[in-house]
Order: structure tokens, then C-alpha cells, then sequence
């Protein structure tokens, strides 16, 4: 737990590349450079020979899901590779911290994150098809990961928030208010439905489990949900509860910023900590492009039993994801 005033010197939680470990990147990643995106999935069944930035990777996975919950990685040439060669790449490094999981009701493993024109007032669009600020949230998966090919000519910062750190901030102002985030709450599904499960899911904002304060949240999937009319309904004190989450997340020093340049990677673990982006601005004819992983860690914190609505099986090392009828 942390707060962001705690971890200003980026000193801290940057890693930096060295020659030796880009240069084993970028060649264990090569022979993909020319391959269709779809052959990026046989990474999972045969990694890249990554025996430098193996050891490195193993720290980088305690960390995540054991420490602070997030990394930044700098250094990699991607402005001199193929958009495929980054790709492969980065999921190269992704399989050294866990198993990549469907992002999409179409199966892919590896994201594109950019602007499509899409509605962020539209329940079907994901606001990461947007422009728009995202409003702090957790992923379906253990642990997140972007890798930055294009930044936008203004805005787009990352931030995040350690969970357990609103948690006491809100029992501070509140705990009457910070006990109704421990109920059962509709989110949804924005569409993207599994075979027999209704269009939303009901998880807690919090949950103590084994020892551990897990998060799940996504202000605007919440609200959304209220569209069904089966939904168990936002009371005003539920929502009293969710704009306190929101003013202590936003609160400045709580929140840690960092803009990913390009070539750029951060890792952040979706259980410990939420995380959002700014609104921005695209460079014209060169628009904003992240690449996105959701990684199922092995040795990651047990959830919940409620967490098999969103994540399929609980299961450590193979869970998360989103997975849809006939897929």
C-alpha cells in the first residue's frame, strides 16, 4: 500500500533496459517481424528464449502481485521495429510474467488501445475505444500491460491508485459509507456476455479474502448497468459510497501520474490497484497506440468465490479474461 506522494522520484519504480537485455529482445523476438498477428498466440506454447530478462522478470512478477503493484519499463527501440515486432515482443516479455488472457469477445490475446470514433455514452463501446478520460477501474485479468507505440499530441497520462490506500482514506472521512462498497454491486458487461450469465456481474468494489483486500471497480460500467431492468438498483447511499471512492482516488496525493513515451511498458496489478487515463488529443494522421495484455499470474493472491462471475474460475495462474458464447 502506498500513497503517490510516497513515490514522486520515478526512480523508484522505473526499470530501465540494458543493452544486453534489448538486445535479447529484440533478436528472441525477430523472426515474428514478418509473421500475421494471429501466430503471435504460439508464444504462449513456445516462449521466446529470454534467458537475461527471465530472472529479471520473476522479481518484476513478486513485485507486481506482492509489492507495489506496478513497473515501468523504458528503453525499447520499438520506433525502429515493425509494429509486429514490437507485438511479438511484447508478449514475449508478457509470458515471463503469466499466461495472456481473451481481451475481446473475439479471442485476442494482444489489444490495440486507440481511439476508433466509437460513443462513450454507447453501453456496448469499451471507453478504451475512446478518447475520453477512462475514470479510475480494474481489468479482467490479474495484471495489465501496455506497451506505448504512438503518444498523443496532448494528454493520455496513466494513473494509478493504490486500492488498500483509498480504503483507509475512506474509513478516515467515512466507514459507514466504506462498508456499503463490501455489498454486491451491478457492473456491465458493455455486450460482451458469457454463455448463460446475464449482462452484468455483481462483485464488490471490496473484498477481504485470505488475508488480502482485493478491488474491482468501473464507475461507468456501474452506472450503465442500471439499464437492466433486473439490476439490483444504485441507492443514494451506494452512490454516496462510489463519489467518495472517486474524490479520494482523484485526490493528488493520492494518485500517481506517468506519461508512457514510445516504447514505453507498464505492468499494474488489477487486484491491489486501480488505474486511468486522461482525455487526450491525437496527433494528426498519427494517432495515440498502446498495445494491451491481461495476464493470469501463477503465485498471484486467491480471490473470492463471487470473482468467477468476471474471471470465469478463480484459479490462480489460469483465470480472467473475457470469454463469450461459441468462443
Amino acid at each position: 500500500m502506498w500513497i503517490g506522494a510516497d513515490l514522486s522520484d520515478p526512480s523508484i519504480w522505473t526499470w530501465r533496459l540494458s543493452d544486453a537485455e534489448v538486445d535479447e529482445l529484440v533478436e528472441a523476438s525477430s523472426p515474428y517481424r514478418v509473421e500475421p498477428p494471429e501466430a503471435l498466440a504460439g508464444i504462449a506454447e513456445r516462449p521466446l528464449d529470454l534467458p537475461i530478462l527471465a530472472e529479471r522478470a520473476a522479481s518484476l512478477r513478486e513485485q507486481l502481485t506482492h509489492g507495489r503493484g506496478f513497473e515501468l519499463i523504458k528503453g525499447f527501440p520499438s520506433a525502429d521495429l515493425t509494429e509486429m515486432h514490437c507485438s511479438a515482443a511484447f508478449v514475449g516479455l508478457g509470458a515471463l510474467l503469466g499466461s495472456a488472457r481473451s481481451q475481446n469477445a473475439e479471442g485476442d490475446l494482444l489489444g490495440h488501445v486507440r481511439n476508433t470514433g466509437a460513443d462513450a455514452n454507447d453501453p456496448n463501446v469499451r471507453i478504451y475505444q475512446t478518447d475520453q478520460r477512462q475514470t479510475f477501474h480494474t481489468d479482467s485479468s490479474d495484471v495489465v500491460g501496455l506497451m506505448c507505440l504512438e503518444t498523443a499530441a496532448e494528454g493520455g497520462e496513466s494513473l494509478i491508485v493504490s486500492a488498500g490506500a483509498i480504503y483507509n482514506e475512506m474509513l478516515d472521512v467515512d466507514p459507514d459509507l466504506t462498508a456499503v462498497l463490501f455489498d454486491p454491486i451491478a457492473t456491465d458487461r458493455r455486450g460482451e456476455v458469457p454463455d448463460g450469465a446475464k449482462p452484468y456481474f455483481t462483485i464488490p468494489v471490496f473484498t477481504w479474502f485470505e488475508d488480502a483486500l482485493t478491488v474491482m471497480y468501473q464507475r461507468q460500467y456501474i452506472e450503465s448497468a442500471q439499464r437492466f431492468v433486473d439490476a439490483p438498483r444504485l441507492t443514494e447511499t451506494t452512490t454516496a459510497a462510489l463519489n467518495l471512492f472517486d474524490q479520494v482516488a482523484n485526490d493528488p496525493k493520492m494518485r500517481l501520474a506517468m506519461r508512457l513515451d514510445v516504447g514505453d511498458m507498464q505492468f499494474v496489478h488489477n487486484h491491489s490497484l486501480v488505474h486511468d487515463r486522461t482525455a487526450y488529443r491525437d496527433k494528426p494522421g498519427s494517432p495515440r497506440h498502446l498495445l494491451r495484455l491481461w495476464l493470469s499470474v501463477a503465485g498471484d493472491r486467491p480471490l473470492p468465490p463471487v470473482f468467477a462471475q468476471r474471471f470465469g474460475t478463480t484459479d490462480i495462474g489460469n483465470r480472467g479474461g473475457i470469454v463469450t458464447a461459441g468462443k
